[in-house]
């Protein structure tokens, strides 16, 4: 189909947007500024969309140096930064200046919380980080771009401590960790709860399969746990900064793509990056390391995947920030992409 035929302008309306079947269409042009909260498309996600931006901003990676350290292999990639970057708090950064509150609702819920932002500055939550406190430790379900001075927002959270319904502190605090790739893909895919619990007490099996379970059944001893903290001790210290000026990492661990992060600038990914890390270390925990060290084929597997991304259509839905998230498949992985104000604010592909 051609190009201009292809086109479609979200001011035409939700009711013709929501429109799954059908060509693909185009969103995020900087003209229809739909990222900046110019259109409502509520929860539901909207098919068949491809993306200007995005399909611009995967064109541009490219695969640089490798680190290696047992079954990791970490391969940095480079983008052209856009100009200006947005100005970004971490949740762990904004938690220690005392900016971001996190609580349980006044009725508590298990898969919703609230999120106050009172900083002057944007905070992105990443799918995956673990909050631990309130009635039980819960885990981020998807990106969240907050606007500064945000007002209390409800969120969406999966539990990761099934054991537990008693507060043990009002709010929550984050630890620095985030879940396991193999964990986090199932928030990604917005699995059932029973799902993520279950994948919560494989990883928990596999990480140390002679300790004895938590008590609670929560995620967060993984990291708790003596000798994985020894391990993640090793991997830090083995694994040497990332090379000047990257956006993002390609990790494998024993061969296999772990994930793949990217974010619109280095300042943001180098604050994002450490716990990151942690969560891919987890993951190659007790896996052998690959015969060849590195696999000379890995960087082709990286630039294959990062052409497919570039070409994906996919769903485009709002959800508690700024910005849309753009969620689409290559292979057999998962990718989505936060997108604000013609910035890909970050992409996760697992």
């Amino acid at each position: 189909m051609e190009p201009n035929r292809r086109r479609f302008l979200f001011g035409c309306g939700v009711g013709v947007l929501g429109a799954a079947a059908g060509p693909a269409r185009v969103w995020g042009e900087s003209r229809v500024r739909i990222l900046d909260g110019s259109v409502d498309l509520g929860s539901s996600p909207v098919m068949n969309q491809v993306s200007p931006d995005f399909q611009r901003w995967m064109r541009g990676v490219r695969v640089g140096q490798a680190a290696t350290h047992g079954a990791l292999q970490v391969f940095w990639l480079h983008a052209k930064e856009p100009a200006p970057p947005l100005g970004v708090l971490t949740l762990d950064e904004a938690r220690k200046e005392g900016s971001l509150l996190i609580t349980e609702r006044a009725d508590a819920s298990v898969p919703e919380l609230v999120v106050e932002n009172r900083a002057k500055s944007h905070v992105l939550l990443l799918a995956g980080e673990i909050l631990v406190g309130g009635k039980q430790n819960r885990v981020l379900r998807e990106d969240i771009l907050l606007p500064p001075l945000s007002g209390p927002r409800p969120i969406g959270v999966y539990c990761v401590e099934q054991g537990r319904w008693n507060q043990s502190r009002k709010d929550f605090d984050s630890k620095g960790t985030v879940a396991q790739p193999s964990v986090r893909q199932q928030l990604l895919g917005r699995a059932s709860q029973n799902r993520v619990w279950d994948s919560v007490a494989r990883a928990a099996r596999e990480a140390n399969p002679s300790a004895p379970p938590s008590p609670t059944g929560s995620y967060q001893a993984i990291y708790d746990d003596e000798k994985i903290q020894t391990h993640l001790k090793e991997v830090e210290r083995a694994v040497p900064p990332m090379h000047s000026g990257a956006h993002g990492a390609a990790v494998f661990a024993g061969g296999t793509l772990s994930g793949l992060d990217l974010f619109h600038s280095p300042s943001l990914f180098t604050r994002e990056w450490p716990k990151l890390l942690r969560a891919h270390a987890v993951e190659a925990y007790r896996l052998p390391p690959p015969k060849d060290s590195p696999d000379a084929s890995l960087p082709a597997q990286i630039e294959k995947l990062l052409a497919q991304a570039a070409r994906a259509e996919g769903a485009v839905r709002r959800n508690a920030g700024d910005g849309l998230l753009f969620e689409f498949q290559v292979g057999s992985s998962r990718g989505v992409s936060l997108i604000y104000d013609g910035r890909v604010v970050h992409t996760v592909i697992l």
